[in-house]
């Protein structure tokens, strides 16, 4: 049976309780628990210019797409509720874009391993060509449910080729396939990882750096306490949102978004929904 909603005066002195004891702590937060099902020298790229499936650009491209992760959707309404009324007491001007747009939804059931090789895959490439190459990639490896290192490693690089995958792009998956293979990385770790040490791990891989742990943070493994200082779109809606006469820098944007903790990847989805609304990004954010 779903929860029935709070009245905004307990959403009000729940909200003030859980935040005062830790507001930076992202365990503090009232998510449901996880359901998980089990499931068998870094070459950085430039994040800031890829494209990534998990991208709020690439969205755009095709707003009938939802962002993937291996668990059930997080958050209840009432959850989502209780972090968008503390954006809204926290940044005014914050609350003004809240109240104009939907709240975010993200829910999807890949694995983290399948979600990082689809990440890689659609890495720099337009998303038609890279849902096709992804496409083929799937039934190479013999469905979906087969893309697992094991199989992975299993392709040459020249089977890889024939489907559209560049030499190096073959190099990052298999880098990604050995790391889940000497036991560097592993779905159960990468789920139980701080973002700090997730952070490290991931961009030990070839081909993945800070942009797509970024993103797949926010929409594989949907932590609300994310900020892609990074991502263009983001520092775009941040310097229109507080006026700002130049980009802000990486430092600039954790000072300025210092107030939307515990909630930052709540508080970056509204940037993009900010430059979908100015013009800036085509079409809705899905």
């Amino acid at each position: 049976m779903a929860k029935r909603c709070k009245t905004q005066s307990q959403i009000t002195a729940i909200l003030t309780s859980q935040i005062s004891e830790n507001p930076s702590d992202p365990s503090k937060i009232p998510f449901r628990a996880r359901k998980i099902r089990k499931l068998s020298s870094k070459t950085p790229i430039e994040d800031e210019t890829c494209i990534d499936e998990n991208s709020p650009q690439l969205k755009l491209q095709n707003s009938s797409s939802l962002p993937e992760t291996l668990t059930e959707p997080l958050p209840s309404n009432c959850e989502i509720e209780l972090a968008l009324n503390q954006l809204r007491t926290s940044d005014p001007l914050l609350a003004t874009l809240i109240d104009s747009h939907r709240p975010p939804h993200f829910e999807s059931d890949r694995s983290p391993f399948q979600a990082l090789a689809k990440s890689i895959l659609y890495q720099q490439l337009a998303y038609n060509a890279a849902k096709s190459i992804y496409t083929r990639f799937i039934s190479l490896c013999g469905g979906e449910s087969s893309v697992v290192p094991d199989s992975v490693i299993s392709l040459s690089a020249q089977q890889l080729r024939l489907i559209g995958v560049s030499g190096r792009k073959a190099s990052y998956l298999h880098d990604l396939a050995e790391k889940y293979k000497n036991g560097t990385l592993s779905d159960s770790s990468i789920l139980e990882m701080d973002d700090e040490s997730l952070l490290a791990k991931l961009t030990l891989v070839k081909g993945i750096g800070v942009w797509s742990v970024h993103m797949f943070m926010i929409f594989s493994l949907q932590r609300p306490d994310v900020l892609p200082t990074g991502d263009l779109g983001v520092r775009k809606g941040v310097q229109r949102l507080y006026g700002l006469k130049e980009l802000p820098r990486p430092l600039e944007m954790e000072r300025l978004c210092e107030k939307w903790k515990p909630y930052r990847s709540f508080g970056s989805w509204y940037m993009w929904r900010l430059m979908e609304a100015k013009g800036v990004l085509a079409t809705a954010i899905q």
